[in-house]
Formats: C-alpha cells, structure tokens, sequence
C-alpha cells in the first residue's frame, strides 16, 4: 500500500489551535497526513512568501506545503528553495476540509448544454437601434442563442428590416414574434431566421416564405397584460381566453389545443416547413397545471417534434425571484426534450433570467447525463442565502479572543450573532447598531473617523449575513452566486 502524502501547513501563532483541530480532523481521513509549521508572526494574512521564505523550515518527509490563502507573492520562489509543491488554501482556514476532499476530482464539467435560450425585447418597435443593439448584446453575453424582435400588436413596424439586419450584422441569430405579414416577411427577408407564431390563422401565407416556425393553437391570449408599457408588463402568451377555473375540463381543453395545433402541423409537413410546438405555459391561475399536461400530450403525440416552451407565464407574472422557476423550467424541459425556452427580463424580480438559464440549462444537463443529483455541483444559481455554512462555537471565539494582544478589532458572524473582538473586550450581540455604541463606549481609547467608518460598514454586512443566512468572512464581499461575478468572467466558452 503507497504511503500517504504528507501535507504541511503554514499558520501564524493566533490561529494555531483551531488549525490544530483541523489538523486532527483530517489525519482522522484516509489519503494523506497533516503536519503543522507555526511561524513567527500572529495573524497569518500578513505573511508572503520573501518573509515565509527567510522563516520557513521544511521537513525532508513532506510532500507539499499549503500557505493561508492570504498570503501573497511569488510560489515559484518556494517550490525552487524547498524543491516540494507549494499552494494557497482558503482563506478562511474552516474550509480547508473541504478544500482538500475536494482537490482530487475537481469541478465538475458543466460546460455543456442542449437547450437553446431564445431571450425576446419586448416592444422592440418602441426602442431606437442603438438601444435594440445594446441590449442584444447584453442578452448574448448573459447565454442567449437568439434574440427574438417582440413587436407591438396592432401596429406595422416598417424599420424591422433594419433593426434584423443591425442584428445580423453583429452575428447574433434573429427570430420575429408577430402576427402582422408585412413584419414578418420585412423580418424574414432581412435575415430572421424563426417566426413566432403560427396557427392555420396565418400558415397560407407562411408557409410560402422558407422559415422555422412556432406552432401554436388558435385563439387570442387568455388573460391580459398587467399594464402598459410603462408599468414594464409583458403581454403573456396563452392558448384562449379564459378566467380562473374555465367551464371546460383539462382533458376537453387538451383536446381542443391538439385538434388545433394538428390542423397548423399537416400543413407545414405538407410544404416541407420546419417547426417548433409551443404548448404555451399557462400563468398560474390561469390553467397552469392544466398546461403542463399539454407538454407531455404533445411529446407524446409527436416524439420526434422539437418543442418550446415560453418561460415568462411564470417568471414575468409570478412575483417571486425567478432563479428557482428558471431552473426548475429548465429541469422539465431537460426531462421532456424541449429544447428552446424563450424568455423576458422586463420585471425587476426577474431581470437576470438570460444568465439564470444559461446557468440551469448546463446544470440539468450535467445531472442527467452523469444521473446525479443536481446538488453540490454548481452552486451560482444560489444566491440569497450560501450553499453552506461553517460556523465557529462562542467558546471558539473566546479562545481566540483571549490571545488578542493589538487594538485591530475582528468580527464574525456566527449563528444569527455578531461577535466583535480586540484586546480590550469582547462584544456579541444581534443589533449592529446597539454593538457599535457599546464597542465605542468600552473602547480604551477613541476610536477615529476613518476606524469607525470601517467598524460601521463591517457591522452592517455581517448582519446582513446573519439576516439571510449567508457566510461572512471579514474585509470580504458577500458571495451572491453569480451575481457577485463579472459576466465576462462567468461565461467561460463562447
């Protein structure tokens, strides 16, 4: 049997005795030994690696060296003095366990995707071509495969052809949602390449202009948008109109839809005209149950057929944040091979639901091609509260407390509590507020503006950790998934 890696890690004098409990813990694991070598310095963040480099002794049986994931400088200087690897661990020492049973398979891949995000500007007609670029753009760098033109009804945008050709001519996919023939052919003509929608309203003359259409069941929306354009409604799509708990049953409603949506489908088939089925997600209260069901019946009739589905029923007209729906969405689509959603980001709740997607859609994926849970394989969509906690016991932190010797203050947020600590006391509580006044009050000498400004501004994070259950690690941001990152960061392989 090979022998375990010995593991040697590096720490300052105040944060020996919790690194030693982790220590422990992990020599409790198989798979490698942990050694500790503690430097003479107390707070380990102020190490880097000239200093560690003049103080550091390297025993002969180790084979790689983990610094705090403060420290700075240059580990190429390390590995050529010691001649062993050397890495940063994390900065908050409590996730070492993790950072070394995770180390050996890596990330998971969640690269891939077989969904295709289709992000639509509502009111496009009302927008002059600078603003339909920039937000164009600003869809495709959040995932979108394809920017759909949502015209206005009742009017005739005559400069559709521009804004597509603008579109095209940045390289992004262009599809039209109207029902007006001079739109759409303008559109078509310019470069569109999918029309939304068609029902036998409309195929005579579709049919003839060479396009991929969205086939949908005749019949004007169901329920009307919840404003005007200024409030920042988005009209949904639907199948009839009807109120809140219809006369006729889901079964007969169901009926009713394929019987429709057949007679659009032999037509098409007939002209060779390719096609996407809308089953058209019903808001909730409005047939949503019943809407669901129409997916399976559709991919029960047609297995074959490519399908869409139109998220914003739900996510634009549910007041709730959308990341959970959008995935969820995404999960059920990922299951019924649906592979197009298109989607909004007119309400605030739901003004990043592009990159949500972009994020679901390769998460689902991962799941079911690798049959696992989608758990613990990338947390980004979770936002307002952390994947997970690692909280440290008050009798911790009075440990730590009682080897303070500078005025620096330190300040954790540890079961729902705030905890600030220096050499000269020790204060917990739940209001930031309150904390402060008595940290001002105990203090043995006044506390200026500029440490006071610093004090109020950590206080107020760490309660706002503790508020929703998030981690804080001092003179760090709060982690809010993807959120907290740069889209030209997070969008790793376009």
């Amino acid at each position: 049997m090979a022998e375990p890696s010995q593991i040697l890690l590096v720490t300052g004098t105040l944060a020996e005795p919790s690194l030693r409990r982790i220590a422990d813990q992990l020599n409790r694991a198989a798979g490698a030994r942990f050694e500790i070598a503690v430097l003479g310095i107390r707070v380990a963040a102020l190490m880097n690696t000239a200093w560690v480099a003049r103080h550091l002794r390297v025993p002969a049986n180790v084979d790689r060296v983990v610094l705090p994931g403060w420290c700075r400088g240059e580990l190429e200087l390390l590995e050529h003095q010691f001649g062993v690897p050397f890495e940063r661990g994390p900065k908050d020492l409590l996730d070492l366990p993790e950072h070394f049973g995770g180390s050996p398979r890596g990330a998971p891949d969640v690269s891939q995707y077989d969904i295709e995000i289709l992000a639509e500007i509502n009111d496009a007609p009302l927008l002059s071509l600078d603003q339909l670029g920039t937000l164009a753009e600003h869809y495709r760098r959040s995932g979108a495969d394809v920017i759909d033109l949502g015209c206005v009804p009742g009017q005739v945008w005559r400069e559709i052809g521009t804004a597509v050709t603008l579109l095209r001519q940045q390289g992004l996919k262009v599809s039209v949602d109207s029902f007006e023939r001079e739109e759409v052919e303008r559109a078509v003509e310019a470069g569109a390449e999918l029309v939304l929608s068609c029902n036998t309203q409309n195929v005579q003359w579709l049919k003839r202009l060479g396009v991929e259409v969205v086939v949908v069941p005749d019949g004007p929306p169901s329920v009307p948008a919840a404003g005007g354009v200024a409030s920042g409604a988005v009209e949904p799509r639907s199948v009839s109109r009807q109120t809140p708990g219809p006369a006729a049953g889901p079964a007969e409603q169901t009926s009713l839809w394929i019987q429709s949506v057949r007679r659009t489908i032999d037509q098409l088939k007939a002209c060779g005209v390719p096609f996407r089925i809308d089953p058209i997600l019903e808001p909730v209260g409005f047939g949503f149950a019943a809407s669901l069901a129409r997916y399976f019946e559709v991919r029960r009739r047609w297995p074959e057929a490519e399908m869409l589905m139109g998220v914003g029923n739900l996510t634009e007209l549910t007041e709730v944040d959308s990341a959970g729906v959008n995935c969820l969405l995404a999960a059920f689509c990922q299951e019924l091979r649906i592979r197009s959603v298109l989607t909004t980001e007119v309400a605030n709740w739901a003004r990043s639901s592009v990159r949500e997607l972009d994020l679901a859609r390769r998460l689902v994926r991962y799941s079911m091609t690798h049959r696992v849970l989608p758990k613990h394989v990338d947390s980004r969509l979770v936002m307002l509260r952390d994947p997970k906690l690692r909280e440290r016991s008050e009798s911790e932190l009075r440990e730590l407390a009682a080897r303070l010797t500078d005025g620096n203050f330190r300040i954790f947020s540890e079961g729902g509590r705030l905890f600030v600590m220096n050499r000269d006391g020790f204060w917990s509580g739940h209001d930031p507020e309150e904390l402060f006044r008595r940290i001002l009050a105990d203090a043995s000498r006044p506390i200026d503006a500029e440490h006071a400004f610093y004090l109020g501004t950590e206080l107020t994070k760490a309660a706002l950790a503790a508020r929703l259950g998030k981690r804080y690690v001092q003179d760090e941001p709060l982690a809010w998934g993807f959120l907290s990152q740069d889209d030209a960061d997070t969008i790793d392989d376009r």
